[in-house]
């Protein structure tokens, strides 16, 4: 999962740029870029490892100059994590810069990019985006947009872009509409986000969400819309409203808290706990589905978790050591609200199971009399082939184990999950969603080989690297 930010036609686009991406910051953690566009269309980069506020001081965002500017935020699905692979991708080419940021993840990227490399194309990522740049430069047709849709015929997949040619920057959306994008207004000029809640940081007005199969361009000021993508059935990403998106985003029409408070609703319906003292979220994603869950069960609300917020998401953090050195550190129990207790323990997910084990063990050791655990979505059984770091069957717990196997790996006195259809009725629909993780329905055809490649890197462009 990624997130992607442009700006179009506002002065210092970069500054601008670095405080939308700040916003993103949840979406991935691994590395971030700026590339910013100045009015001759020279493109200047700046992409390494790390944390958003890490990478772009004052003295660097002052030598991105213009008034285009495209910024990501990575956490790697495909390709490993480094530099070489850091976006937005930015070559110099016939019609000017071109730059490339992508959400998402395509499915047949290994089978073209083996092709590419037997007609001479060489590569210097692991990345799928480069997969597409590739696509593009090869394109036979004469004019840019005929290239990139060229392109955009022969991948398969997840993908959300933010590209630019020189001045001319493109927003486009896969026809299933995986991943979300957004447009707003800024002054005279225009901004593009995975998430609302980068516009509301920078003071842009929502203007729409694009659609599944959407793709437009901003130049000369203006928005134009290109003929639609060939069409698909929808499929937004169900996991977007459960666990990616911040709820304070608007994401494929809904709002993400009211998503979330009604996913706890139907949870506390489905998976009650009679005679619990109190119930309690793993902050901060399933804050929301504790409310709800409260509201519904009548339950008290409490703080049983304090989260140390200087401290990453365990679930996009790349290694698994990470993951679990991390939980400790993240997350800190409330003794006086646990001991003795009888508690409901809300989580939006398990994944691995690695840090819900570690994290039950926690509550226990603070005195916790009875845990049961609820869980606000459908046991995750399958990889994610679109954008979410869940590769293979093996690191899935649900996948090799039954909920009372998982009950007793986790040491909880009860486990409960959230039904498929009522995940996806609070959700708001059991049509458009994509929920192939969950129940293995996946709406593209499934590589043969699942697993990813782990591998690497520019007159149109200058690099900022320390």
């Amino acid at each position: 999962m990624c997130g992607i930010f442009g700006v179009v036609g506002v002065e210092q686009a970069a500054e601008l740029t670095y405080l939308g991406l700040y916003a993103l910051q949840h979406r991935g953690q691994e590395s971030a870029g700026i590339v910013s566009v100045d009015a001759d269309g020279h493109a200047s980069v700046r992409r390494d490892m790390g944390l958003v506020s890490e990478i772009f001081p004052p003295k660097v965002l002052r030598q991105l100059p213009g008034s285009i500017a495209i910024g990501h935020t990575r956490y790697s699905t495909t390709g490993s994590s480094v530099l070489a692979n850091a976006q937005p991708a930015v070559v110099n080419y016939h019609h000017g810069a071109l730059t490339l940021a992508h959400n998402g993840n395509l499915t047949n990227a290994q089978a073209l990019r083996d092709d590419l490399v037997r007609k001479g194309s060489i590569f210097q990522s692991s990345s799928d985006s480069e997969v597409l740049i590739h696509l593009i430069a090869r394109s036979e047709a004469r004019e840019p947009e005929d290239q990139i849709l060229d392109a955009l015929e022969r991948v398969e997949g997840a993908y959300t872009l933010l590209l630019s040619i020189g001045t001319t920057v493109y927003a486009i959306v896969d026809p299933r509409g995986f991943r979300p994008l957004v447009l707003g207004k800024l002054g005279d000029g225009w901004v593009l986000a995975s998430e609302t809640c980068a516009l509301d940081i920078v003071g842009a007005t929502r203007v729409r969400e694009l659609e599944p199969g959407e793709w437009l361009k901003i130049e000369d000021g203006k928005v134009v819309d290109l003929p639609p993508l060939k069409a698909r059935p929808h499929r937004r990403c169900v996991f977007e409203l459960i666990y990616f998106s911040r709820p304070d985003s608007t994401v494929f029409g809904q709002s993400v808290d009211r998503v979330r408070r009604e996913l706890g609703r139907q949870l506390a319906r489905e998976q009650p706990a009679p005679g619990a003292d109190c119930v309690f979220s793993v902050p901060d994603s399933s804050n929301a589905m504790a409310l709800g869950y409260a509201e519904e069960s009548g339950i008290a609300l409490e703080h049983g978790l304090i989260r140390n917020h200087y401290v990453g998401r365990t679930f996009i953090n790349p290694g698994q050591n990470s993951r679990t050195a991390k939980v400790r550190i993240k997350f800190n129990p409330v003794r006086d609200v646990i001991a003795g207790k009888r508690v409901v323990v809300v989580d939006d997910s398990i994944v691995r199971g690695t840090t819900s084990r570690s994290l039950m063990q926690m509550i226990r050791q603070a005195g916790a009399r009875e845990v049961h655990m609820r869980v606000a979505s459908h046991p995750i059984t399958g990889p994610c082939l679109y954008g979410i770091d869940t590769p293979r069957h093996d690191e899935l717990i649900a996948a090799t184990h039954s909920v009372e196997e998982i009950r007793q790996h986790l040491g909880v006195d009860s486990l409960g999950y959230l039904s498929l259809e009522g995940m996806l009725t609070a959700a708001g629909s059991t049509e458009r969603f994509c929920h192939a993780c969950f129940s293995g329905d996946y709406p593209t055809e499934v590589p043969q080989d699942q697993h990813k490649s782990r591998s690497a890197t520019g007159e149109h462009v200058t690099a900022l690297i320390d």
